[in-house]
């Protein structure tokens, strides 16, 4: 069998004071020693190494110059000293004779005869080994502690959020209390603004989504369960988060809560773990919208009259201010359109989509618009909107644009009115004079240049509902926004032509 080297390594760290002579007296057992009685003088530090060579012990000794010490004075490796094992340092005349003993462990020598792969390790390889596992298991400790204080302290952020206030838990007495229920003793027996925030963000966050009712330019309408019953939730696309803001703030507005306004119940921000979802939360309709309904079913005297009298009792709630302490402001909509009135269950409207309203400050006389650039629909729009002549500091002149809207909205409801058997099909306003997309140049000379208006059928004067519908649509439809009628106006005579119609509203 060949023989093979086997050798080991030692080091010994001593602590010893600096020299103050110039030269140091070393034992010295290298053939070039021997004309100099076996010892060598160095201006470093004395060495001693002990190995085993084919199963004998071999003493090596002999003189590190100073500049081969790292670092100089207290070296913790003799790096003159390479190829050699088990080596000791030392500097004091002759302190190398000693004989090192060889270490009792069994370590097969890497090819240089020394321990690992290179064989000549010393301290400080040693050190560098083994300190940089354990200092990166020391910097992944500090990361992964660092990691749960941070999720801790949200968990904990968000706890606190969650938790109820104790002088509310009679919001909460029973497990089967409806969403209703506690939405009717918070916004009447106070404000009238909604639920309070921290109630908010508690039905917000324990609600289930079901399945999607809805797509928009914002984002998704989800169908949501809330302790067993149906909610409606907006979810916004992260870049839209002005829009949410907005909507939210605007629905939380004093005395905001009508039968005929969306009903708001929470606004929160839900973090999915890859990006923050935005909710609002309101009432669910399972009508849909007043397009989907129309598209589907026509309506008889009487559903048409109900659709256009809640309409306009919303629309007049909305801009109607309340002046008093806890007093409502004017809002306009400005957006109001088909798409954005829901069908109710008992098949009245509510108004929704409240992102684009402004409201009117009586008390400075100013108007806080929203910080949005979209200024609506376009097919909506009124002739002041279109050709950019509206006094934006005078509030009255949003509400006319809503009211040319409202307009456009009776016309679609009353085209699905089944009248003596006759109903036409659905269609948007305008729809066959513009494309199904048009542009505000297209509409503005349509609406402003030609002053053209939805067609009014002459077999509408046949019947007393539809003839004041038709009356009421071209008294909403004027050019000059001040002769159109007002909201409140064209409730008193939807109302008056339900007692006429004997309708039960």
């Amino acid at each position: 069998m060949a023989n093979f080297r086997i050798s080991f390594t030692v080091v010994v760290v001593q602590t010893v004071l600096y020299r103050t002579s110039d030269a140091l007296w070393c034992n010295c057992t290298i053939a070039q020693c021997e004309k100099n009685g076996y010892r060598c003088e160095t201006d470093g530090a004395c060495m001693a190494s002990t190995t085993l060579i084919d199963g004998k012990e071999q003493h090596t000794r002999w003189c590190i110059p100073q500049k081969s010490l790292e670092p100089l004075g207290q070296p913790i490796h003799c790096r003159g000293a390479e190829g050699l094992v088990n080596k000791h340092c030392c500097y004091t005349d002759y302190c190398n004779s000693i004989n090192l003993k060889l270490p009792s462990v069994t370590t097969k020598p890497g090819p240089g005869g020394g321990y690992g792969p290179g064989g000549t390790w010393g301290l400080v390889e040693f050190i560098v080994v083994i300190a940089s596992p354990l200092f990166l298991l020391f910097l992944l400790l500090m990361v992964g502690l660092f990691l749960y204080q941070y999720h801790q302290r949200n968990y904990s952020h968000r706890q606190r959020l969650e938790v109820e206030d104790p002088s509310c838990d009679h919001l909460y007495p029973a497990k089967d209390r409806s969403l209703q229920d506690l939405i009717y003793d918070l916004s009447t027996s106070g404000s009238g603004s909604g639920l309070p925030l921290f109630v908010q963000r508690t039905v917000a966050r324990t609600i289930v989504l079901q399945e999607i009712i809805g797509k928009g330019r914002f984002g998704e309408v989800w169908r949501g369960r809330w302790r067993g019953g149906d909610v409606a939730v907006k979810i916004f696309s992260s870049r839209e988060e002005r829009s949410w803001f907005r909507e939210a703030e605007i629905y939380q507005t004093i005395m905001l809560r009508h039968e005929n306004i969306l009903g708001f119940i929470a606004a929160d921000n839900k973090d999915n773990g890859t990006w923050t979802q935005l909710w609002l939360v309101s009432d669910y309709h399972e009508h849909g919208s007043l397009f989907d309904y129309l598209n589907r079913y026509s309506v008889n005297t009487e559903g048409m009259i109900k659709l256009a009298l809640s309409a306009a009792s919303g629309l007049a709630h909305l801009h109607m201010e309340i002046l008093g302490t806890q007093g409502k402001p004017g809002i306009a909509h400005r957006d109001l359109k088909s798409k954005n009135i829901l069908v109710k269950k008992n098949c009245s409207c509510a108004i929704a989509d409240l992102g684009l309203a402004v409201r009117h400050d009586s008390a400075s006389d100013t108007i806080d618009i929203a910080p949005n650039q979209r200024v609506g629909t376009k097919r909506y729009m009124a002739p002041e909107v279109l050709d950019e002549t509206i006094n934006t500091r005078h509030f009255d002149s949003f509400k006319c644009a809503d009211i040319y809207a409202l307009g456009l909205v009776y016309w679609e409801i009353a085209r699905r009115c089944n009248s003596g058997g006759i109903h036409e099909e659905y269609q948007l306003p305008y729809y066959d004079l513009v494309p199904s997309d048009p542009s505000i140049e297209e509409m503005r000379k349509v609406v402003c240049d030609q002053k053209l208006r939805p067609n009014i059928p002459n077999w509408w004067q046949s019947y007393e509902a539809l003839r004041v519908i038709g009356k009421i649509m071209r008294e909403c439809w004027y050019s000059n926004g001040a002769a159109r009628l007002t909201a409140l106006r064209i409730k008193k005579t939807l109302s008056q032509l339900t007692i006429q119609e004997d309708i039960k509203v």
